[in-house]
């Protein structure tokens, strides 16, 4: 993995595209792949290109890197600097029918459509483009931790998602749903065993899908 130090704020963004410094860019990247609770969340953030590289001076780093703290504090300074982001998700049902990558794929193809106006190019975080999106789009594997645009619509995703969780742990309190935010801790799995899933769970994961 690179070293954050070393994140460029046009990385990923091919060279013939880096001449138009007015040209809105976007970056979009997914939170939520691996939880066994609630809907898969993605991010997207839109600036122009001579902005990118005020994400590198804001300290924007992979969602992964953050505290929870970290992140909030990072998420409110993103909002205070102005960036353009949407959001989509896509629901546990849809999780099971289509399966987790293309739900997430999905999910961020949602986020990426309420782009008003549309960007120049997307950056997409991974190896899979999305499908369907009828704009140029580059993928960039670990895109969270070399681009500052896709580690900035992970972060405002990941928070987004958390928020979220937390006001379902209210509707099930017996989950501990606060504290691992719906991945599949031991006191998660105890409480499937003994609770049963909700609806918002996703049988299609292990250990709901041996059930």
């Amino acid at each position: 993995m690179m070293p954050i130090a070393e994140m460029s704020a046009l990385e990923g963004i091919p060279a013939f595209l880096r001449n138009q410094p007015k040209s809105l860019i976007a970056g979009v990247d997914e939170v939520g792949r691996g939880s066994l609770f609630g809907p898969v969340f993605a991010g997207v953030v839109m600036l122009p290109l001579e902005d990118l590289s005020d994400l590198v001076k804001l300290g924007v780093k992979d969602s992964k890197k953050l505290t929870s703290r970290g992140r909030e504090k990072m998420f409110q300074a993103l909002l205070s600097y102005g960036c353009t982001y949407r959001l989509g998700y896509a629901t546990a049902q849809e999780i099971d029918r289509l399966n987790i990558l293309q739900a997430s794929l999905l999910a961020m193809y949602r986020a990426v459509q309420k782009l008003k106006p549309e960007p120049l190019c997307c950056l997409v975080d991974g190896q899979f483009p999305i499908p369907g999106l009828m704009l140029p789009q580059y993928t960039l594997i670990k895109g969270d931790a070399r681009s500052p645009l896709i580690a900035a619509a992970s972060i405002i995703a990941k928070c987004t998602r958390d928020a979220l969780i937390t006001r379902f742990a209210q509707k099930y309190p017996q989950y501990g749903l606060s504290a691992h935010q719906g991945y599949g801790t031991l006191i998660h799995r105890q409480a499937l065993k003994r609770y049963g899933p909700t609806p918002q769970h996703r049988l299609s994961f292990a250990p709901l899908s041996r059930n």
